[in-house]
């Protein structure tokens, strides 16, 4: 296979091995066809493709290719894996085109050192995000080349096109797709929340305006979408519209700024049009209401059929939450109903009291924040306690090797961490990390539970590997990376 600076489809880990072993960069895209950061993301990844081709990029659809995702360790889309020199070095997980750029120009870099490090090719289209990383790049490189290219600037025809859009409603929701059929799960949580709340509210879809979209970002200082705006002010995302609405600001700040609530029912994230036969809607509520926490997946717990299916059954077990399920690839009517009754296009789909959470991102980014554990309770679902001992277990089983340091990966706290972060990364050993500056219960309780009294500590298969010298020493006489693949 010869490189040429465009991106190609991953088929089978052996193909991987093969193009790895020849030394070349090479750069993985794992995506999801349901998942809009990947479509955007994968813009960017082929406008890489073309600015470094003496690398490989490859796009692999995670859930079709499940061997290949479970072996990097993803439970989320989009995911990019770096590979130099036949290690993998580095990993990006989430939209970010800035680091995205970085990290791709890190492995690949600039073959001759006048060349800049991602050139102006990659345009507007990119959007100001990446463009800053392609400024910052080229500056690294000595190269002012792409300078006058990189600056878009914001005409004044669009800040009075953004201004008008902005004054348009008292309540203004910019988002992917639009209420009636939102095309990401932030946006559908959006709308449903001002559905809750009563008010109305107007609407445009940013994946029908490119320039709307990416004027937007640069106009509010605010990177991602959906954006709330009152009164022409910004409010926020996802997260914070999230958190207003569960302590009741939002409310407040609508009444203060003399909004008015409309009639309705505040029965989110169900149409109430849906096409759907009576009997088909009532067997899907029965389904959705058979257990108070209930998972639409592929395959049952014990044996899920897809990577995303089994991150959500791994989280509820890690959590201790009773739940039932419904393995969807033994019904067909189920499967295709459930996608038009819920306006959720993909699985697995988890619901809790009849209302749906969402698919795996979702409850992924719910779990580290430690909102899903505050929604059980809120619906009064009891969840067995975890005791501590138990919890340090399932941190240190929860990634085959696992490091506890301070800081994380990409910002170590400490030089003892950084030495060993970057002595897997040399060794190209995939693994998992947790802050110990993050949690003191965690991080008094794993000295007694390891008997070992310092930080970073470095796990494999749930033993103790040990600290910063006994991993230097490993790495020093060539045993680290078999003693972490035995």
């Amino acid at each position: 296979m010869s490189v040429g600076g465009s991106v190609k489809e991953l088929k089978t880990k052996e193909e991987l091995d093969h193009v790895r072993q020849s030394g070349v960069p090479v750069i993985l895209h794992f995506w999801a066809s349901w998942c809009e950061a990947s479509k955007h993301m994968d813009q960017v990844f082929s406008h890489l493709s073309t600015d470094f081709p003496h690398a490989h990029f490859f796009r692999v659809e995670a859930e079709e290719h499940p061997e290949i995702s479970e072996a990097y360790s993803v439970s989320a889309v989009p995911f990019f894996v770096f590979f130099k020199d036949g290690k993998a070095v580095d990993t990006l997980e989430g939209a970010d085109p800035s680091s995205l750029a970085n990290k791709v120009a890190k492995v690949a870099g600039s073959v001759n050192s006048g060349e800049p490090a991602a050139p102006a090719s990659l345009g507007m289209a990119a959007g100001p995000a990446i463009l800053e990383a392609v400024k910052e790049l080229a500056k690294q490189n000595g190269s002012s080349q792409v300078n006058k290219e990189v600056e878009p600037g914001l005409s004044d025809a669009l800040k009075k096109r953004l201004q008008q859009l902005l004054g348009s409603h008292p309540v203004m929701l910019f988002m992917k797709g639009t209420p009636e059929e939102p095309k990401c799960g932030f946006s559908r949580q959006v709308v449903d929340i001002l559905k809750d709340e009563k008010v109305e509210f107007g609407s445009f879809n940013i994946l029908s305006d490119n320039e709307v979209r990416e004027g937007l970002k640069k106009f509010s200082n605010w990177p991602t979408f959906p954006q709330l705006y009152c009164k022409g002010e910004l409010l926020g995302g996802c997260d914070i519209v999230i958190a207003m609405h569960k302590s009741g600001e939002l409310k407040d700040v609508f009444r203060d700024h003399g909004i008015e609530t409309v009639g309705g029912s505040g029965k989110s994230g169900i149409s109430e049009s849906t096409g759907l036969s009576a009997t088909l809607t009532s067997r899907l509520e029965s389904l959705i209401n058979s257990s108070p926490v209930m998972l639409f997946m592929k395959g049952k717990p014990e044996e899920p059929k897809c990577g995303f299916s089994g991150k959500v059954v791994e989280i509820l077990k890690q959590g201790k939450v009773d739940f039932g399920s419904f393995d969807i690839l033994t019904d067909e009517e189920v499967r295709q109903g459930l996608k038009v009754y819920s306006n959720w296009s993909s699985y697995p789909q988890l619901y809790i009291k009849g209302e749906l959470i969402g698919g795996s991102d979702i409850v992924l980014e719910m779990q580290k924040s430690g909102e899903l554990k505050k929604v059980l309770a809120e619906k009064g679902i009891t969840v067995e306690k975890e005791n501590l001992e138990d919890r340090l277990k399932n941190l240190i089983t929860s990634s085959p090797v696992m490091l506890f340091m301070k800081g994380n990966p990409d910002s170590p706290r400490c030089g003892f961490s950084s030495k060993v972060v970057n002595a897997l990364k040399e060794e190209g050993v995939n693994f998992g990390s947790f802050d110990i500056l993050t949690d003191e219960e965690v991080r008094q309780g794993l000295k007694v539970y390891s008997n070992w009294p310092t930080f970073p500590q470095l796990y494999y298969k749930g033993e103790l590997i040990g600290g910063c010298d006994i991993v230097m020493e490993l790495k020093d006489n060539g045993e680290l990376k078999s003693t972490l693949s035995e």
